[in-house]
């Protein structure tokens, strides 16, 4: 009789200390990923500071840039225009057949020109005369495909790059808070884990680990979907 009540109780005594070991491990692991999951959470939120700062600073470039376009625009308009003004006495001495005038109104053309335009501006000014022989109609170098856009290159690009980078940003700002939320979540199972020992019968114990290891592996597999943060590397760390 002795041996088989002591058989019961040992069985019992054996299952308990699994139950602690299960729990002593769960707890380590836990607490190992939750340091992880508030590591990788942190790098993300720098990640967000840093791209939100690169992001106002390529914007305000961009907005610089933008103005500056806009200003040299309308100056080669103006530019322009004097040109424009010059063709219109260009056409009278021809219609006149005045050859001193028509000689001196091209020359004072052509060292406007050369003093004045940008090579890009004379490019598309050649080709405006080209088309106006074409037509007959008064072409401006503006009408010219992609010219009056060329002018805000620089700033569509940065202003382009701005925006990119934003997004990352704002991405970075979502995976941070996937990781608040898992630490949170872990830090819960590990609270679960630490009371596991208060209560005296198997059963609960039983179905708090396993509710406790329930709740750690599904969000454990959902920690594994977050990306890491951008150009995260170990090396980075060690000097590598």
């Amino acid at each position: 009789m002795e041996e088989q009540a002591a058989k019961p109780r040992k069985e019992k005594k054996s299952l308990d200390e699994m139950l602690e070991i299960v729990t002593v491990v769960l707890l380590g692991v836990t607490a190992l990923l939750t340091a992880w999951a508030s590591w990788i959470g942190s790098l993300h939120g720098g990640n967000q500071a840093e791209n939100y700062t690169r992001s106002n600073n390529l914007a305000s470039e961009g907005n610089s840039e933008y103005n500056a376009a806009i200003q040299s625009l309308t100056q080669d308009m103006m530019l322009y225009n004097e040109v424009n003004n010059m063709l219109i006495d260009q056409v009278y001495a021809e219609e006149s057949r005045d050859e001193g005038e028509l000689e001196k109104i091209n020359w004072k053309i052509e060292e406007y020109i050369n003093g004045n335009f940008s090579e890009e501006l004379a490019e598309a000014t050649d080709w405006a005369l080209t088309q106006t022989e074409a037509t007959g109609e008064t072409v401006s170098p503006f009408e010219r495909e992609g010219f009056a856009e060329s002018y805000f290159e620089t700033a569509s690009e940065l202003l382009a790059q701005s925006e990119e980078v934003l997004r990352q940003g704002s991405a970075d700002n979502t995976y941070g808070d996937s990781y608040g939320l898992v630490t949170v979540i872990y830090s819960v199972v590990l609270f679960l884990l630490g009371i596991v020992g208060t209560f005296k019968g198997q059963k609960n114990r039983i179905a708090l680990i396993c509710i406790s290891g329930a709740a750690f592996l599904i969000v454990s597999i959902y920690m594994f979907t977050i990306p890491m943060p951008t150009g995260f590397s170990f090396g980075n760390f060690f000097g590598s």
